[in-house]
């Protein structure tokens, strides 16, 4: 006969609301799935057009852009295929956006299930962040669909860039959204410094201008800090795979790309890692602070 368990013997329980962060979340995956379907079915809930507007929104914004940008500043002349340049930098920085800005608020839009029961907190930034390339993926259907009439022949290894390039952007947005989200709810003022973050996200990228604009009105130290953003690496990864193919190849092209990529990973996975170790500091409080 085995003896039994002394009464303080704890092996094989855990303590109430503790866990491994976001490791976690993969033990959660039908939680994961189920907040995932919900953020995407009820993101148009009681509007008519319904998924339309994934589509008609970033048209819209294109349009915005390439009245302004192309045609009365005049950069399409300088920039071959001027509008596959275009939007193929504008879904990038819209999926950084959304998913960057919907991570911010994931917490305290989710405050009910917070002071309720427990489960890995970093479930709802995750989610956001997947929701997020839900949405994303509409807007690559529309710039694939442009392509294939304008005599796109990608490499293998630009395609590779460009799955690299949503990777980095998903990470980076999920490193900042764990930190913003934490803040976020002790200080709500980190939202609106977020959405400040966010005006400029888009003209901080070579996103409606080329990246040779930039070197010759910075130094060079600046430019090399300029180019090392994470997320000005995403834009350029995604123009040589989809824009850079459909031009003569006369354009320029950043150097040492994939060495930036390189940098960027290391960027991006030292800030989720920066976001992490907030996020655990603070989410004791947030039950109280919600």
């Amino acid at each position: 006969m085995t003896s039994p368990a002394p009464a303080d013997d704890l092996t094989g329980f855990s303590t109430p609301g503790s866990g491994r962060g976001i490791l976690d979340v993969f033990r959660y995956g039908y939680l994961l799935r189920l907040l995932i379907r919900k953020g995407t079915q009820t993101r148009y809930h009681g509007s008519i057009l319904g998924w339309t507007w994934s589509y008609v929104k970033p048209a819209a914004q294109f349009a915005i852009f390439y009245v302004v940008m192309g045609v009365f500043l005049n950069l399409n002349r300088g920039i071959e295929n001027f509008p596959v340049y275009l939007f193929s930098g504008i879904i990038v920085v819209n999926l950084f956006n959304e998913a960057f800005g919907n991570a911010t608020r994931s917490i305290v839009n989710n405050k009910a299930l917070v002071k309720k029961i427990y489960l890995p907190r970093e479930l709802f930034p995750v989610a956001d962040v997947f929701i997020a390339f839900v949405h994303f993926l509409p807007q690559l259907v529309i710039l694939l669909a442009v392509l294939f009439f304008v005599g796109w022949a990608p490499t293998l290894v630009q395609l590779a860039g460009a799955l690299l390039a949503i990777v980095i952007v998903l990470t980076f947005a999920l490193g900042l959204g764990l930190l913003f989200g934490a803040l976020n709810v002790s200080f709500r003022d980190a939202q609106n410094l977020v959405e400040i973050i966010l005006l400029f996200a888009t003209w901080t990228s070579p996103v409606l201008y080329p990246f040779t604009l930039v070197r010759e009105k910075l130094p060079p130290w600046l430019f090399d800090l300029y180019m090392a953003n994470p997320l000005t690496v995403a834009v350029e990864l995604f123009h040589s795979a989809f824009w850079f193919p459909t031009t003569s190849g006369a354009m320029e092209r950043p150097e040492h790309l994939w060495l930036l990529a390189a940098v960027g990973v290391v960027i991006v996975a030292s800030l989720v890692v920066v976001g992490q170790f907030v996020f655990r500091k603070l989410e004791g409080r947030f039950a109280q602070d919600l």
